[in-house]
């Protein structure tokens, strides 16, 4: 066949399809519907004459004919895909940064002026999100999240670990000072809907006796912002409040305590050097908060 009439947007949805495993999967890559990938796969296979999928919808297999074709189709669509990167990356770029959305507000956009300066012509483009990471299907070039991620998923680089303490205002600190967990049973506990167990594990852990009651909060944001102005004490990760601290708007009286997760930016496969500079700029941020 020659290269004038090749199906090209039926080969896409094939070779999706025969590498993710379904169609609905091959839909979400391509950005469009479950139908247009069945007709295109079904267009091709009569253009071809042969037969691609076996099997019921929910479970297709790919045909030994599918499976001779497969290679040569992901091997040129991943080269034509660098060669677009290539060519966007030459002069101005746009990097996509999925972040968490607290962690974006209190500690990235507060630092990414550093970031502008040493490479004015990258902009970083922020969402939020705290999903799961899938490149294949997501439109973004790097993902900040919390957990432990596995490298057979994703490139990824360590941030730092995730620690969390109660924090709470100087000005509403007692007296007397806080020298065990069970001094702040007066202090009213603030929650987020998210994790209403919070307290009650930290409590659990560090032996202490607090009424697990208190003020609730929609979004981690707000709960923080209420500790800040003196509301009551919040259990927070550390690198949420660091600057806080540091600024003495916060106290931190019994430190953190690592949960045996990490922050990590996972980054897709071959990304080019504005991707890798804004990675090695991160790590550099991350080991600044360790430092």
């Amino acid at each position: 066949m020659k290269r004038g009439v090749l199906p090209l947007n039926a080969l896409r949805a094939f070779e999706s399809t025969a590498r993710l495993g379904r169609m609905r999967d091959a839909a979400d890559e391509l950005g469009v519907t479950y139908g247009a990938i069945s007709r295109q796969i079904r267009g091709l296979e009569k253009t071809l004459g042969i037969v691609l999928f076996d099997g019921p919808k929910n479970k297709l297999e790919p045909t030994e004919a599918a499976l001779r074709l497969l290679p040569a189709l992901t091997y040129g669509f991943d080269r034509i895909e660098e060669a677009v990167n290539k060519a966007m990356q030459e002069e101005d770029r746009i990097i996509d940064v999925s972040c968490l959305g607290t962690l974006s507000m209190r500690w990235l956009i507060p630092r990414l002026y550093d970031f502008h300066d040493k490479f004015p012509k990258i902009d970083i483009r922020l969402t939020t999100d705290d999903g799961p990471v899938n490149f294949a299907k997501q439109h973004f070039d790097v993902a900040i999240r919390v957990g432990s991620p596995d490298r057979a998923e994703h490139s990824y680089e360590r941030l730092f670990d995730d620690a969390v303490g109660p924090v709470l205002s100087p000005k509403i600190v007692p007296n007397a000072g806080i020298l065990h967990p069970n001094d702040m049973k007066d202090i009213p506990l603030l929650h987020t809907k998210t994790r209403k167990d919070a307290w009650a594990n930290w409590c659990e852990t560090v032996d202490a006796d607090l009424p697990h009651e208190g003020r609730e909060y929609e979004h981690f944001y707000f709960m923080l912002e209420a500790a800040t102005a003196g509301l009551g004490a919040a259990l927070a990760p550390q690198i949420l409040v660091t600057d806080d601290i540091d600024a003495d708007r916060l106290v931190a009286p019994f430190g953190f305590q690592k949960t045996g997760n990490f922050y990590y930016a996972a980054f897709r496969p071959r990304s080019g050097p504005q991707i890798a500079a804004f990675i090695e700029w991160l790590v550099t941020q991350a080991q600044s908060v360790d430092s």
